[in-house]
């Protein structure tokens, strides 16, 4: 029986975890009563009596959680930014490198991908190793999700006429700034040479999620069937990312809402020389609480699919 404590299990990921674990007969929940939830000591017995900790907690309370951690025995997950470049945690998209499912199965730390970076490495990793896409070539990411990736204030937003910030907008860019902090995610573990232009959006659904990336043919040492093929043969043993050669006129960004799956497409033209690759995924799927189950799954030596939606 593998005890699991889930630090911010209150959260939108908390919850989203919390749903695909609580029919598991091989897990069961360690649990800190509402009023000792933010006791150090009561987290610290938590924390180091389970066997696999999800953190689904802001950046510094993360970085909080894993110093109360006393042992080199539990397992942790974390969902936050703090650790995804960190040398010393284990990236946790099993699907993105040979032998990545070895090392997050031996690992202790492991950090969760996040949303955006998902459909965008899943996208252009495979193709920058297999020298496609070369390293140094400046890219752009236009992406958008649903409105639950805010986390509980802009659900509040979008839902509640009285919340602070509160909208009727359908559509809205945002992170104009241009220093979002899932650049780095992307250009680490991607291989990039420089940091891709990120050009975030968040549309008026709860969940769901596009990614796309733009391509010019003649930029890059391949045609669109090379494209195709080098990601089918990446992702060719894996039942939770797929890539779809059917036909579609448009896609929906709920398209795979409400599952794990993470679907990838490849439209090109060759008259034009131009290509879209496109992710579908679900934020809190694949993007989040999913991909935490997963990497849990894994890192407790078990098939990776159970509990996941596909």
């Amino acid at each position: 029986m593998i005890k699991l404590f889930i630090d911010g299990a209150a959260g939108t990921t908390g919850l989203e975890i919390r749903e695909r674990v609580a029919d598991r007969r091989d897990v069961t929940l360690v649990t800190i009563p509402d009023a000792q939830r933010k006791d150090p000591s009561a987290r610290a017995a938590a924390l180091n009596g389970a066997d696999a900790v999800i953190l689904c907690l802001p950046d510094d309370a993360a970085r909080e959680a894993v110093a109360l951690i006393e042992n080199d025995r539990t397992k942790v997950i974390d969902a936050s930014t703090a650790f995804r470049t960190h040398p010393d945690w284990a990236y946790g998209f099993a699907e993105l490198e040979p032998g990545a499912r070895t090392a997050l199965a031996d690992a202790t730390r492991i950090s969760n991908p996040g949303c955006y970076p998902t459909g965008f490495l899943a996208l252009v990793r495979p193709l920058v190793r297999a020298g496609i896409i070369p390293a140094d070539l400046a890219l752009s990411v236009n992406a958008t999700s649903g409105y639950s990736g805010g986390g509980k204030s802009m659900i509040a937003a979008f839902e509640q006429a009285g919340a602070p910030d509160a909208t009727d907008t359908a559509f809205r860019i945002y992170a104009l700034g241009l220093g979002h902090k899932h650049v780095p995610e992307m250009q680490n573990h991607a291989g990039l040479t420089y940091p891709p232009v990120f050009l975030p959006a968040v549309a008026r659904t709860y969940r769901g999620m596009l990614v796309e990336v733009p391509l010019h043919l003649h930029l890059l040492k391949g045609t669109v069937a090379d494209i195709r093929a080098a990601l089918t043969a990446a992702y060719a043993s894996s039942a939770i990312v797929r890539v779809d050669t059917a036909e579609h006129g448009s896609l929906s960004i709920e398209h795979v809402a409400g599952t794990d799956r993470l679907e990838l497409f490849v439209f090109g033209n060759e008259v034009t020389g131009q290509v879209r690759l496109v992710a579908a995924l679900d934020n809190l799927g694949k993007g989040a609480g999913g991909a935490a189950v997963q990497n849990l799954n894994i890192a407790m030596g078990l098939d990776e699919a159970i509990g996941l939606r596909l």
